[in-house]
């Protein structure tokens, strides 16, 4: 099973940011080159796992639970964009997320451990609270996108959950992935607990 574990803001954050991502799309320098993400699938991942063999995941999601304890509620909201490599020649649009930041690449952190633990081979790199909102066929410049998000700043929420999400390629509404949540925890540390 092809799975990636996530923090999934409320239906209201989504709607608001779907509202500034309407703007977005209406301008006519945003074209076909774009294309959307579902605004209910966005998410803030925080490790992809790629193909999981069933033998190990019952491993993976007690490490996943353990590193769930160790991270309080987290504050956070979306806020501004860019683009993945650069705005003038970006593969992906993204929205920005801001908030208990530090405590957040923790949370990453340790769940990139977890999954290396059990035996996935998971890469960790510099990580980037962010949602996709877009990919491009080719790298092109979204300066413009990224313009009219600059100012955007959505109502903050409280993450309460991480998410063991299954993706299912292709079998989503207009050949897209399918996303389905097989496990959840609640972050149940206290603030201030070691990282």
């Amino acid at each position: 099973m092809r799975l990636f574990v996530a923090v999934v803001p409320p239906p209201a954050v989504l709607a608001d940011l779907g509202a500034a991502v309407d703007g977005v799309r209406e301008r006519p320098d945003v074209d076909a080159r774009y294309r959307w993400s579902l605004p209910d699938q966005w998410h803030l991942t925080l490790a992809f796992l790629g193909e999981v063999p069933d033998a190990i995941r019952t491993d993976l999601e007690g490490r996943l639970a353990r590193a769930a304890t160790r991270c309080p509620p987290l504050r956070l909201w979306v806020e501004g964009g860019g683009g993945f490599g650069s705005a003038r020649r970006a593969r992906v649009l993204w929205a920005g997320v801001q908030g208990d930041l530090k405590p957040l690449r923790a949370l990453a952190g340790s769940v990139a451990a977890a999954a290396r633990r059990a035996g996935l081979d998971v890469r960790e790199g510099r990580f980037r609270a962010h949602l996709t909102l877009a990919r491009l066929r080719e790298p092109s410049d979204v300066s413009a996108a990224v313009e009219s998000l600059s100012t955007y700043a959505g109502p903050s929420w409280v993450a309460e959950r991480v998410e063991l999400v299954a993706s299912f390629l292709g079998q989503g509404e207009g050949r897209r992935s399918r996303y389905e949540t097989v496990a959840s925890w609640p972050l149940s540390g206290s603030p201030g607990d070691p990282e």
